[in-house]
């Protein structure tokens, strides 16, 4: 990765016009001619078109526009998508992944991480307080966003109304790359003092594989027998892979 060490960052006001205005500020920084015309085509293209038409390369060259004013991002962009596999692996990655490819720093990595967060909120916001059986895809949607490209492995739970409202959404536990800590008590606790009527459990594989291993299997019954003595439903587990997910319920280990 050698060849991207010419990338230089520097952190952008919140808002402003241009990378001119950066430049302006910055004696002998002009911006090359060719690169601001091709910002400017591309930002042109984002709005007028969305972001549906634009390969993954283009939008992320847009996210790093801002961190990276006056230089060529594409070779940046494309060695982040050699190296993650698609847009939403490039702002999941941890920092600590991202300091490993040369020409990141602070600057880029904050950028990557405001759309991340940015993402997850919005995914987020679309399956609180709904019906689950309604915004089923969007609870999917929301569980890859949050947890598919993540290198350790966590365990959420969902907490639903007797309506099947999903009225709470936290993380218990999180681990190593192949175990996580799940303790049956603390999760029908922690059901009891939300007054939940139901439960659906998720959890990462960093593997990418969402077949459940046996321990998955043995703890998932302990929940479910733990919970059907307080009253408490459990819906389904979810594990999560890299692109695809498995539901206990639909596979009938539940």
């Amino acid at each position: 990765m050698s060849g991207y060490s010419h990338f230089s960052e520097a952190a952008l006001p919140l808002f402003c016009g241009d990378e001119t205005v950066v430049a302006a500020r910055t004696p002998g920084a002009a911006q090359p001619s060719y690169i601001r015309d091709h910002r400017a085509r591309l930002r042109s293209r984002f709005m007028q078109g969305g972001a549906g038409p634009m390969p993954d390369y283009e939008l992320l060259e847009l996210v790093l526009f801002r961190a990276i004013p006056r230089r060529d991002v594409k070779p940046l962009a494309r060695a982040l998508l050699d190296r993650f596999g698609d847009f939403n692996g490039v702002i999941s990655a941890s920092a600590h992944q991202l300091q490993k490819i040369s020409g990141i720093g602070d600057a880029v990595i904050v950028e990557l991480k405001i759309v991340e967060a940015a993402s997850q909120r919005l995914a987020r916001a679309r399956v609180m307080q709904r019906q689950v059986i309604s915004s089923w895809d969007a609870l999917l949607d929301y569980c890859h966003t949050t947890m598919a490209h993540r290198d350790t492995e966590q365990f959420r739970l969902f907490f639903l109304d007797t309506k099947n409202v999903l009225i709470a959404d936290e993380e218990q536990a999180s681990g190593t790359v192949d175990h996580v800590p799940v303790y049956p008590r603390e999760v029908v606790k922690r059901a009891l003092e939300l007054n939940a009527s139901a439960l659906i459990l998720v959890h990462n594989h960093p593997s990418g594989d969402p077949t459940p291993s046996d321990a998955d299997i043995v703890m998932t019954q302990k929940i479910k027998d733990a919970a059907a003595i307080m009253g408490i439903t459990l819906h389904d587990h979810l594990i999560i892979g890299k692109s695809c997910e498995l539901s206990f319920r639909s596979e009938g280990y539940l």
